[in-house]
């Protein structure tokens, strides 16, 4: 139970790390204009640094998405062992409830009755 409680708030926490990166992310989305009052080195420079940020938080969105993903492989084999046990649960069940609900069966026998006699008519 205590590990549930840790994969589910470590999900949380994964899901907001990755809308947090994904926000800054939002905010290079525009490329910085190049300035005709600077050189051409120095632009580049300003672009390189632009595409290096940009670059570093797609990583971290990249890396959280990896950590995000194993953790729902962790929550989805959980699901799939607790589907498991709760079949073999209802299987046990159903059988008890079969086994209390039947009644024990006596062998059929063909009752006796006396041979049909054609009764007589008068004449």
């Amino acid at each position: 139970m205590l590990t549930e409680i840790q994969v589910s708030n470590n999900m949380y926490y994964l899901k907001k790390q990755i809308d947090q990166i994904e926000s800054e992310l939002n905010e290079f989305v525009d490329l910085p204009a190049s300035l005709p009052e600077l050189v051409t080195s120095a632009n580049l420079l300003r672009l390189n640094e632009f595409l290096m940020k940009s670059d570093n938080k797609k990583t971290d969105l990249i890396s959280a998405y990896s950590k995000y993903s194993k953790t729902m492989e962790v929550l989805l084999l959980s699901v799939f062992e607790i589907q498991h046990e709760l079949k073999d649960i209802l299987k046990e069940q159903s059988s008890l409830i079969s086994s209390k609900t039947k009644p024990k069966t006596k062998p059929k026998t063909k009752p006796k009755t006396k041979p049909k006699t054609k009764p007589k008519t008068k004449k």
